[in-house]
């Protein structure tokens, strides 16, 4: 199986309350692809950079199975940069500054063999670029995995819910889901989004779990209690890319295989969170993956007398 990946590939610098991390390499793509490359080794990366970019990085990502056929360098110009500062409360945070560089006239080109791809994963870019390369796509993949943002719902609504009719699976947090369906009951929420397009939702609530839908199907999975989170930056798409790479490498759509995928993505944006950056996600093995999985289920094993 493979999976194709859209969205950026950055520097960020990151202020939390435990440290700061200058110019660390980020972005949606990177993160998802990492993630994901611990379950399969057909990754395939669509994105922009500028020859600021190091090649260490790259090089790190190929041998992990991640091809970057499809990743764009623009001699003379600078890589996406991102800078925010988290509060005391994790969940909040200041966007201290937002340079669009190569991102301004980013337009995908998929290489033939990305045109094929089994599963894709759109990471949270403007709905124009996300449908052009749904629209490159020579066969429909398996799954069409999407990820947005309150921006793109605030200025480009119009392209969003043209993109959300072409996908099956929709990945948001639940301030996202709120706005996008008007109300504020996440159950309700779920019915109205589905009437969109995606059959699938997956609502994240950060510390507090993730929520996933399926028609009249609800499954919950709660977050980790961690002792120390110095990060959460990417932990979003860290978890985008642990149930995408699970499910195909699996490539078994069932409810309850999407329930496992939640509880693997889940894993995954765990060690995300416990450095900065993608400091944690560089070197896991599959022992450490498959323990930290088994304390999800422990968190919510019990019996009914």
């Amino acid at each position: 199986m493979s999976l194709l990946t859209v969205g950026t590939v950055a520097f960020d610098d990151i202020e939390t309350p435990f440290g700061r991390a200058e110019r660390i390499i980020g972005g949606a793509a990177t993160y998802i692809s990492l993630a994901a490359s611990y379950f399969l080794s057909d990754i395939r990366l669509v994105s922009v950079i500028g020859d600021d970019f190091p090649q260490e990085l790259l090089s790190d990502l190929e041998a992990r199975g991640v091809n970057l056929d499809g990743l764009q360098r623009k001699p003379g110009e600078k890589s996406f940069f991102w800078a925010g500062k988290y509060r005391e409360d994790l969940n909040i945070r200041d966007t201290l500054d937002t340079q669009l560089n190569v991102l301004a006239n980013f337009n995908p080109v998929l290489p033939e063999h990305y045109k094929r791809s089994d599963f894709l994963m759109l990471g949270n870019l403007t709905p124009i670029v996300q449908m052009r390369v749904i629209e490159q796509m020579e066969r429909r993949p398996q799954v069409i995995a999407l990820d947005t943002m309150n921006f793109w719902m605030n200025t480009a609504m119009e392209g969003l819910r043209a993109v959300l009719k072409r996908v099956d699976l929709l990945i948001i947090n639940d301030e996202e889901a709120r706005q996008l369906s008007g109300v504020y009951s996440l159950v309700k929420a779920a019915e109205i989004i589905h009437q969109m397009g995606p059959k699938y939702l997956v609502i994240k609530k950060g510390e507090h779990g993730a929520f996933l839908f399926q028609g009249e199907n609800i499954f919950y999975a709660p977050a980790l209690p961690l002792a120390e989170v110095f990060d959460p930056t990417g932990a979003g798409d860290t978890f985008a890319g642990g149930f995408m790479g699970y499910l195909s490498k699996t490539g078994d759509l069932s409810f309850d295989n999407m329930k496992r995928a939640v509880i693997y993505g889940s894993a995954m944006a765990s060690f995300c969170v416990e450095r900065f950056g993608m400091e944690r996600l560089m070197n896991l093995s599959q022992d450490e993956i498959g323990e930290r999985v088994g304390r999800f289920v422990e968190l919510v094993k019990f019996q009914v007398e």
